[in-house]
C-alpha cells in the first residue's frame, strides 16, 4: 500500500452521510446518555425506604428551597436528585462513592450532601418530633397497651424512654476518643428516645457518646427539667437503668407480692412500644445498625433526620412491607440491674400504684 493508498483507507473510516457528503464536524455533537429516571425505577420504595409521591410531596418540600439556597453555583445537583442520594445511603449504609455511582454522583459530592442533606432534615427536629396536643387520648392508647388480663394498663403515661446505640465504624476523631467506647467495645453513640403509643419519637438526644450511663443522660436532658417544672403533668416509663422519680416509673428489681409482680408485667408490655420501635427504626434505616463512618456531627445530625424521617412515614402511613419487620429483628440491649436508685418521692407514688394492682 503507497502512501496514497493509505490516505484514501483513512479517509474513509469517517463517517459520511446517505448522499455520501462529508458530514461537517465544525459544528459541535450533541451527545444524549441513555440514563434512566431514578424517580421511576422498578421498587422505588425498597431502593429509598419512601414511596415516590412521599419523596416528592413531603420530603422534598420539606427541604427544597433550603437546598437551592446553600447549592447555588456553577452546576449545582437538583434537590430531587440530592434527596434520593441521601435516602440512598441511609437505606444501604453503603460507602458513599458506591451510593454516589449508582446516581452518577463524585464521592465528595455525595458525601457533602448526606451532611447538608442530613443536617437540614434534622432541623425540622421540632416540627415533626414533639409531643402530641390531644394528650388524654394519647394516655388512653398508653393504657390500652399495658393491659394485662383483667388488670388495666397505667394511668397518665406520657411516653416510654429507653437507649440504643448507634455504632461508629471509624475511630471518632475527637480529644478523648475512647469515651465514645462502649460496655460491647465499639465505638457508638448512646441515643435517648422517648416513644408514643403508635412507636412516634417524641423526643430524641442524639449526641452522647456510647460509655455515657442512660441515667446520665436523662438527667442532663432538657425533658428532665420540663418535667421538674411540671410542664408535662404526666409520667415516662423507664427501664432499670434510670432512678425511680416521681415522673419516671422503673420497674420493681425483686418483686415479692402480687401486686409487685403484676406491676411489672403491665409496666413490661406498656415499655415494649420503645423496644419495638427501635428494632423498626434500625430495620427501616439500616445505616444505624451497620455503622456510620461520617464525622461526629454528621452522624448526630444523620440519627435524628432518621427519626423525623421516621415520624414522617408513620404520618403519610408509608409502611414497609410487614415480612420486613418480622425476619430482620434488630437485638435491643436491656439492663439487668436488680433495682434502680431514685428518691422518696418516686418510690412512694410507684408503691401508690402498686397498691393499685391488689
Amino acid at each position: 500500500m503507497d502512501i496514497f493508498e493509505e490516505i484514501d483507507y483513512y479517509d474513509n473510516l469517517f463517517p459520511v452521510d446517505d448522499s455520501n457528503r462529508r458530514l461537517n464536524f465544525s459544528v459541535p455533537l450533541r451527545y444524549l446518555r441513555d440514563v434512566q429516571d431514578p424517580y421511576h425505577c422498578e421498587n422505588f420504595k425498597k431502593r429509598y425506604r419512601f414511596s415516590q409521591d412521599v419523596v416528592k410531596s413531603v420530603i422534598l418540600p420539606l427541604i427544597d428551597q433550603d437546598l437551592r439556597k446553600l447549592c447555588n453555583r456553577g452546576h449545582p445537583i437538583a434537590p430531587e436528585l440530592q434527596i434520593l442520594v441521601c435516602l440512598r445511603f441511609y437505606a444501604t449504609a453503603s460507602f458513599q462513592i458506591v451510593c454516589g455511582d449508582l446516581l452518577c454522583v463524585s464521592q465528595p459530592a455525595a458525601s457533602n450532601i448526606v451532611a447538608n442533606v442530613s443536617r437540614l432534615i434534622a432541623l425540622r427536629q421540632r416540627q415533626y418530633i414533639k409531643y402530641p396536643q390531644d394528650m388524654v387520648s394519647h394516655r388512653a392508647q398508653f393504657a390500652q397497651l399495658g393491659r394485662y388480663q383483667e388488670y388495666p394498663g397505667l394511668r397518665n403515661v406520657d411516653g416510654a424512654i429507653d437507649c440504643t446505640h448507634v455504632k461508629i465504624v471509624n475511630t471518632p476523631g475527637v480529644e478523648h476518643h475512647e469515651a465514645f467506647r462502649n460496655r460491647k467495645s465499639y465505638f457508638s453513640i448512646n441515643v435517648q428516645a422517648v416513644v408514643g403509643p403508635f412507636g412516634n419519637f417524641m423526643d430524641i438526644v442524639a449526641r452522647w457518646a456510647g460509655s455515657t450511663h442512660d441515667s446520665r443522660i436523662f438527667q442532663m436532658c432538657l425533658l428532665r427539667t420540663k418535667y421538674m417544672q411540671q410542664q408535662h403533668t404526666g409520667y415516662l416509663i423507664g427501664d432499670s437503668g434510670y432512678p425511680c422519680l416521681r415522673f419516671l416509673l422503673t420497674p420493681v428489681g425483686t418483686p415479692t407480692t402480687h401486686a409487685e409482680q403484676t406491676y411489672n408485667k403491665v409496666h413490661i408490655k406498656t415499655r415494649n412500644v420503645v423496644e419495638r420501635t427501635f428494632g423498626r427504626w434500625k430495620q427501616r434505616f439500616p445505616c444505624l445498625s451497620r455503622g456510620l463512618g461520617n464525622k461526629l456531627i454528621t452522624v448526630s445530625n444523620i440519627i435524628v433526620a432518621c427519626a423525623v424521617l421516621f415520624n414522617i412515614s408513620l404520618v403519610t402511613n408509608d409502611m414497609m412491607p410487614s415480612y420486613e419487620e418480622e425476619n430482620e429483628g434488630i437485638e435491643e440491649e436491656t439492663n439487668n440491674e436488680s433495682d434502680s436508685p431514685g428518691t422518696t418521692d418516686g418510690f412512694a407514688f410507684r408503691n401508690t400504684i402498686i397498691n393499685n394492682y391488689v
